[in-house]
């Protein structure tokens, strides 16, 4: 019996498939981190900015997911397990940890900050190995480490303190960490689409019952055409983040996944340094150069391995 056309994949459900989706969403990320330190600046509330800026991206990814024949006939399909899925990666992804992240921002240095958020593939690989039973060798465990190790190169942890604002910062990484999981396993069984809009969608109904319940959403009605304008292309680099993230999700392991997002950290450097005109120090040159070869390392050493862990297609 051949498949019909609606269970046939959009895009080959296989290991490089998902290394490259990773790669395109660092890629993304690099570009976003650099635009958004712009953005935020144009709306007078960084909780507003992050529910505008979530709900473009919420309403573009569901545009994609109606538009999607394979996808939209999945939603009916999906088991009260599955909602429930969604729903996690919506709290747990989607809204609280964005609330917790720029609170903390608020309170905590820079650097705190700064380094307490790059951990993120460290926690998603000490919870992958126990929850998703991925494996991790020598190989990925010393790649991992010299990961760490560039972070530490571009941003030394010099300076770094600890009080509310960094527990705020750190309690969102782990929740970050924690939607990784439960994506992961979620998207074995639900196209990466769907759980792409249901992690923006439901996220951003939490963000909106946010400002209400605090008195901001009113705010909105004073925004101008640029503030607009900003959450409309922050916004859609969201969307494209979050679409590419999910489907990297689908077909890679999420210690590789997470792992690959590092790399986004020398694109935003090297726009950074085309604004300004002058290149990064000794140091942080050397973390960009040891993040992209301990990137390196992690997808050669699964795609060595894809005989074992790869994905039915």
């Amino acid at each position: 019996m051949q498949p019909r056309e609606t269970d046939r994949p959009a895009l080959p459900r296989t290991l490089g498939w998902g290394i490259g989706l990773a790669a395109s969403t660092a890629v993304i990320s690099g570009i976003a981190v650099y635009v958004n330190a712009i953005g935020v600046k144009q709306v007078p509330d960084a909780a507003l900015y992050t529910t505008l800026k979530n709900g473009v991206a919420a309403v573009l990814l569901i545009g994609i997911l109606l538009a999607t024949p394979r996808a939209r006939a999945a939603v009916p399909r999906l088991s009260g397990r599955q909602w429930l899925g969604l729903g996690a990666i919506g709290v747990l992804g989607g809204s609280i940890p964005f609330l917790l992240f720029f609170t903390g921002l608020t309170m905590a240095s820079a650097p705190s900050a700064a380094f307490i958020h790059k951990t993120l593939f460290i926690w998603v690989a000490l919870l992958a190995v126990p929850l998703l039973a991925e494996r991790l060798g020598w190989t990925q465990i010393v790649a991992l480490a010299a990961l760490l190790g560039s972070q530490i190169l571009i941003r030394p942890p010099t300076g770094v303190t600890w009080g509310g604002g960094e527990t705020l910062i750190a309690l969102a990484t782990l929740l970050w960490a924690c939607e990784v999981i439960v994506a992961r396993r979620l998207l074995r069984s639900i196209p990466s689409s769907v759980g792409a809009a249901g992690r923006m969608g439901i996220g951003f109904v939490v963000l909106v019952g946010y400002l209400v319940v605090t008195g901001r959403a009113g705010m909105i009605a004073e925004l101008g055409a640029v503030q607009w304008a900003w959450a409309l292309m922050t916004g859609l680099l969201l969307a494209g983040y979050v679409a590419t993230w999910y489907a990297a999700l689908r077909r890679a392991p999420a210690t590789v996944v997470t792992a690959v997002l590092v790399a986004a950290a020398p694109i935003t450097a090297t726009l950074s340094a085309l604004e300004s005109g002058s290149l990064p120090g000794a140091a942080p040159m050397g973390g960009y150069l040891l993040a992209l070869a301990a990137v390196a390392v992690l997808a050669w050493a699964a795609w060595r391995g894809r005989s074992a862990d790869a994905l039915t297609a």
